[in-house]
């Protein structure tokens, strides 16, 4: 008698990204976990099933985990936001706000992408025109990395903002003795705090809009890189109803005025969500030339950046993070923070440890500092369309000797042997093909440039994929439940068109999702 089960998947190439990184043929799912692995003789006369799905010429891989986004905001941005990604000008942004406006009829005028680094003058924009048009709604556009955002008079006024107004770690741009709108990292705070929040309805949707996309793109886990606890806490509610099935694990934002208590009650683990790190905001970004470098920016010779808080703050934080069981993941892009945010970590975790504490971006590093990595078991977060989106622009910020320390995937992954990848969605696109194709190729999707960039830091296929699975969960500390495909572990996976550890590289971006499951539940099938 065969043994009854859930689900057989058999005739198909599963790439299980075990130890060994065996393929094997088929396998069986029972009460939401794989139950047994093997070739399609051996699974098929042992077990039957209500649901047998024949994957004759697909390919399987475990569930991919995107290791460092931003889930709900990307949510938000759906339902709220003009969308400004891929503007190669100002005037084509203000026809998309034009156009925004009349089927968004807010108090607020709100749109996010931008990037300056992609127009023909590559300088921040102002609001002069921005007052012409919108004289009477305030506007508030965030730029394409979430550290720079350009606003009008009217949302300048609401906000109380003078050519006077003194902010740290964050910088008003003047022009003429007048503020010029744009506004760098803690200034942003000044505007963004006072635009009216979403109400639970509106986060509800933002939820299940997000997860529907990422289904599309095989996508059965993320991390949401800084969460406050009222976000926390509805998300476990739509997963404990049913309606949120994506699996998250949040880092808990320190800026929550809440922090103190949330982090005192302890880690948070029910079936679908974790919560078990902080995150730290070190610097800004290297596109708004607000990450800390330790020589000036090349292309601005009296700006060094700068680090957002207090060198005490950090101190603090990593310290309470610590003695409450918490990882801290702190985003550090500039040479200077993350050497800053390296001996930080260095102070309270002495030497080699498995506690995990990360670096998210680990972006520009002094070759002479990549070794605290090893030295403290630090762990870098990546993301490998950060390198391939601002590789035309980013020798003009940083001159040639810093480059080699740019974007070192390899040099990274070569400290402690691993390394956590994903995309910082909504700020690159969160399909996991290009994930792939980025850290192995170093081209952007029109194959430029011809030869890759800087290809001595690519990944190997292995390598790229097992950051996107089993390293992606070890980040979390969940290596021991999700990640590969073995018996015993959670039945999320994925059925792909094409073999992406073995097509022409030109082809990766272009492989599709067939289906995607999580707990052995198809919660995406191609119709």
């Amino acid at each position: 008698m065969k043994e009854k089960v859930d689900l057989v998947v058999y005739n198909t190439k599963v790439y299980t990204v075990d130890n060994e990184f065996s393929v094997a043929e088929s396998f069986a799912v029972k009460d939401g976990k794989f139950y047994d692995v093997g070739t399609n003789e051996d699974i098929l006369s042992k077990y039957s099933s209500d649901k047998n799905y024949n994957a004759v010429g697909l390919v399987i891989y475990p569930g991919f985990i995107d290791g460092h986004c931003h889930f709900f905001h990307y949510g938000m941005g759906i339902l709220r936001n003009a969308d400004l990604t891929g503007t190669s000008s100002f005037n084509e942004i203000l026809e998309i706000l034009k156009e925004h406006q009349k089927n968004n009829q807010g108090e607020w005028l709100i749109g996010r992408g931008w990037d300056q680094n992609d127009w023909g003058i590559m300088k921040f924009p102002d609001k002069e025109k921005l007052d012409k048009l919108f004289p009477d709604t305030p506007v508030y556009l965030v730029r394409i990395d979430g550290h720079a955002a350009l606003v009008n008079s009217k949302a300048l006024e609401k906000a109380g903002i003078t050519k006077n107004t003194k902010i740290s770690g964050g910088e008003i741009f003047i022009k003429n003795g007048e503020p010029t709108g744009i506004l760098i990292d803690n200034a942003i705070e000044l505007v963004s705090s006072i635009i009216p929040k979403p109400d639970r309805l509106q986060k509800e949707e933002a939820l299940l809009s997000a997860q529907k996309n990422c289904f599309l793109v095989g996508l059965t886990s993320i991390v949401d890189a800084g969460l406050p606890m009222t976000t926390i806490k509805l998300i476990d509610s739509l997963q404990k109803s049913g309606e949120l099935k994506m699996r998250i694990n949040a880092m808990l934002s320190s800026e929550d005025e809440k922090f103190e208590e949330n982090i005192k009650n302890g880690i948070i683990k029910t079936p679908r969500l974790t919560v078990r790190s902080i995150k730290l905001f070190s610097d800004g970004a290297l596109g708004s030339r607000g990450a800390m470098l330790k020589k000036p920016y090349s292309d601005d010779e009296d700006n060094c950046g700068f680090l957002v808080k207090d060198t005490e703050y950090y101190n603090k934080m990593c310290k309470k993070a610590y003695d409450n069981g918490f990882q801290v993941n702190t985003h550090a892009i500039g040479d200077s923070a993350v050497k800053f945010m390296l001996l930080t970590y260095g102070e309270i975790l002495k030497d080699t440890n498995d506690l995990r504490w990360r670096i998210e971006h680990s972006q520009i590093i002094d070759t002479a500092d990549i070794n605290l990595y090893n030295k403290y078991s630090i762990i870098p977060s990546i993301q490998a369309t950060h390198a391939t989106s601002d590789m035309y622009w980013a020798e003009y910020r940083l001159g040639k000797n810093r480059m080699k320390g740019a974007y070192a995937y390899k040099y990274l992954f070569e400290q402690n042997g691993w390394l956590i990848n994903g995309t910082d969605f909504p700020i690159e696109k969160i399909n996991p093909m290009y994930t792939f194709y980025a850290s192995v190729v170093r081209k952007d999707l029109e194959g430029y440039p011809e030869d890759g960039f800087q290809m001595e830091n690519a990944l190997s296929r292995e390598e790229a994929l097992k950051s996107m699975t089993i390293w992606a969960a070890k980040g979390s500390f969940e290596e021991n439940e999700k990640g590969s495909i073995e018996k015993g572990k959670l039945a999320d996976f994925v059925i792909l068109t094409h073999d992406i550890m073995k097509i022409p590289e030109v082809k990766i971006p272009d492989v599709k999702v067939v289906r995607t499951y999580i707990n052995g539940e198809a919660v995406f099938a191609y119709k």
